[in-house]
């Protein structure tokens, strides 16, 4: 059974913290995971990305901010959220991306957890 199952999510406030966790199963030859996030009425963006050999891509707005790091004995990438701003409330959605045996990707999405930061 494929599952894509973030957690973490909740009410921070400015300044804070919030740890958001994905664990991905069922899923074979993952080749990267990544977090992005969609605000009511904007387009979903990417926030963090992280491939298998390690290297990562942030969104300008969340650079020196955010970290995004993935334990790939456990397939579970994590987003560490640092100096929160209430523009960082949203949706956040971990993606799972994987190739085939042709180098096509496919990805799977989780099911998304709220996330809101106060002032």
């Amino acid at each position: 059974q494929v599952q894509v199952v973030e957690s973490g999510g909740g009410l921070g406030q400015a300044g804070g913290s919030l740890r958001l966790s994905c664990a991905a199963s069922g899923i074979f030859s993952i080749n990267a995971m990544g977090w992005y996030r969609r605000a009511p009425g904007k387009q979903r963006e990417l926030v963090a990305r992280i491939t298998s050999g390690g290297s990562t891509n942030y969104a300008d707005s969340v650079k020196g901010r955010f970290t995004i790091s993935r334990d790939n004995a456990k397939n579970t990438a994590y987003l560490e959220m640092n100096s929160l701003k209430p523009e960082d409330t949203a949706v956040y959605y971990c993606n799972v991306n994987v190739l085939s045996g042709l180098g096509i990707p496919y990805d799977y999405w989780g099911q998304g957890t709220q996330v809101t930061v106060s002032s």
